[in-house]
Formats: structure tokens, C-alpha cells, sequence
């Protein structure tokens, strides 16, 4: 089964090609961090008590406000969820103290997550599907770049595409926040050219600045390219042989491990001529 690591960064158009995906012709399985992300941090979780432990001194606005509807220990008893929102302004931008708060949010989530993006890939595998995107927003960050046969990143060529998007998307937010929630996830302008670095069959670039129908063409293209290079019969023999899909995991995950470190490499030799 081939893995397809999808990531960009906000308001390129990330979401939109996941649904694409997992909308007919083709169908395949999305496994989404983001939703995960809500789901281990949800009242009565681990991920919940952490968060709310460390953050709750020092952010009294950190859970939705207590209402009629919304009792002081929870609609179950398990305490009132995160305002999210809260938790965004707390976590993002550029300041030291929220890199290191965003550090600590980050090592709650995402061990969490990885979790249950095994369970969800295991049953991807044993219902047969040829593929499986794994949807994260951080996968170079997070490392999970390593497992995949292919990473797809989306992204836009100006940056002001994305910050136009970001501000029409959510209304709500001031340009501050908008920019620090830009800057929060890194230049996606760096994650395309990373991509890019990875080599045919290894990485796939897929610009939106224009339409969903160009966009629609773009996935078409690349999703072709995909099936012909990993067809779907060799899904059911690894399906078949479950020794062999191991073996075949850990040879694209030392594979992966080489063309990381020669994007190190590559990025050490430019900051040196700079």
C-alpha cells in the first residue's frame, strides 16, 4: 500500500485536495492529523489533562466559558473543551515564548496522533486500498515524511495568494494573527522546493495559484502517474504477504533517511555561500 504524505501550509489548499482525493474517481482513504488533533485533546483525554495543566495557569480564557448550555465541569463531567481559538493566540507566532509554548503543544499532540494515524493506516491495509493519504499539515516537521513512498506538497507561488485566502477564509482573524499563524507553519515556498528535491516518483509539487478546476487537472495528472508506477495489484500481494510489506516499509523508510540527509547537505552548502 503507498503511502501519500499530503502537506502544504494554510490556505494553499491543502484541504481541498484532500477532498478531492477522497471524493470519487478516486476514492482513496484520508487519514486527517487535523481531525485526529481535536479527537486526542477532547475532554477526558491524556492529551486534555496535559494541555490543560500547562496552559491554564497562565491562559485563563483556555476553555469555552462555562453557560446554560455549557456546565462548569463539562457536558459529561470530564471538563469544558478547549477554546481553540485561545489556544491559537497563545501558541502562534514568532516570539520565543510562544516557539517554546507552540514546542510543548506540539509534544503533547503529536505522539498522540501518530498513534492513531497507525491504527487508521493498519486498517487501510488489511480492507486492501492500493493507497492511503496521510493529510499533515507538519509532516516534514513531525518526521512522517520518513514513511512515505511519495510526500505531495501544495503550495502557491506569491505568498500574498495565501495571505488573501487566509483573510477571506477567516474573517475572524486580525492581519497580525493571520501573519503569525502564516509564519506558525513555515514558508511553504520551502516546503515546495524540498518536495521538489526529492526527485521524480518521490515527490510531487502541485501549485494552486489559479482555479479548483486547474487544481482538479493537476491531481488528475499526478494521481495517473501514481497508479501507473504503483499499480493496484501489488496492493492485494502485500496485503497477501504481510512479511514482504515490512520489508518493503523499512527499505522506503532507509530510502527516505538518504534523501533527507542530502537535503541537510543541500541546505548547509547554501547557508555556507550565503
Amino acid at each position: 500500500m503507498l503511502f501519500i504524505g499530503l502537506t502544504g501550509s494554510i490556505a494553499t489548499g491543502k484541504s481541498t485536495v484532500s477532498s478531492i482525493l477522497s471524493a470519487p474517481p478516486y476514492s482513496l482513504p484520508v487519514i486527517d492529523a487535523d481531525v485526529l488533533a481535536r479527537k486526542v485533546v477532547e475532554p477526558g483525554t491524556k492529551g486534555y489533562a496535559a494541555i490543560v495543566k500547562y496552559f491554564l495557569p497562565t491562559t485563563p480564557d483556555l476553555l469555552v466559558p462555562a453557560s446554560e448550555d455549557m456546565p462548569e465541569d463539562g457536558p459529561e463531567g470530564k471538563g469544558r473543551p478547549l477554546d481553540r481559538a485561545a489556544l491559537g493566540r497563545r501558541i502562534f507566532g514568532a516570539s520565543e515564548e510562544r516557539v517554546r509554548d507552540r514546542g510543548v503543544l506540539n509534544g503533547i499532540v503529536h505522539p498522540a496522533v501518530r498513534g492513531e494515524m497507525y491504527r487508521a493506516i493498519l486498517a487501510s491495509y488489511l480492507k486492501g486500498h492500493w493507497a492511503v493519504v496521510l493529510d499533515v499539515p507538519l509532516l516534514f516537521e513531525a518526521g512522517m515524511d520518513r514513511i512515505c513512498g511519495v510526500v505531495m506538497v501544495v503550495g502557491v507561488s506569491d505568498p500574498e495568494i495565501q495571505m488573501k485566502r487566509l483573510m477571506e477564509r477567516d474573517k475572524h482573524l486580525s492581519k497580525e494573527d493571520a501573519e503569525n499563524r502564516v509564519k506558525s507553519q513555515g514558508d511553504v515556498r520551502v516546503k515546495l522546493k524540498r518536495c521538489a528535491a526529492r526527485g521524480p516518483g518521490n515527490g510531487i509539487v502541485v501549485l494552486n495559484d489559479g482555479n479548483k478546476d486547474e487544481l482538479r487537472e493537476r491531481i488528475a495528472s499526478a494521481v495517473g502517474e501514481l497508479e501507473g508506477a504503483n499499480p493496484r495489484w501489488w496492493a492485494w500481494v502485500l496485503l497477501a504477504c504481510p512479511p514482504l510489506a515490512l520489508v518493503c516499509g523499512a527499505w522506503r523508510y532507509w530510502q527516505n533517511g538518504k534523501i533527507n540527509e542530502r537535503w541537510r547537505a543541500q541546505e548547509k552548502d547554501a547557508l555556507a555561500k550565503l
